[in-house]
């Protein structure tokens, strides 16, 4: 499924209601237009792998402080998970490319 990580990102950051909908997602979590997520789908494409390290970035960032809380652990934990699958699939990608272009 065409980003899945983003997808389900969203959705846990609409659930605590840090974001209100995917136009604020798309500013402040992917450093898009706020018409970002829409275009992915209409267009039914990838992300581009920049907005995935952005997005990874600030889950890691949060994720860290967030374990720091008793209160926040599990989520903060949940954060990273979601931070590693970005760097995943950022590494996934360049090796791809690397492999096409080799």
């Amino acid at each position: 499924m065409k980003n899945a990580i983003l997808n389900e990102t969203y959705e846990l950051l609409r659930e605590m209601e840090v974001v209100k909908n995917e136009s604020e997602f798309s500013k402040e979590w992917l450093g898009k237009s706020d018409s970002y997520i829409r275009m992915l789908r209409f267009k039914n494409i990838e992300a581009s792998t920049g907005c995935v390290a952005v997005c990874g970035i600030k889950l890691a960032h949060y994720g860290k402080r967030m374990m720091e809380s008793d209160s926040y652990k599990g989520i903060g934990k949940r954060f990273l998970e979601l931070s590693e699958q970005c760097n995943n699939l950022i590494k996934e990608r360049a090796e791809h490319e690397w492999l096409q272009a080799a």
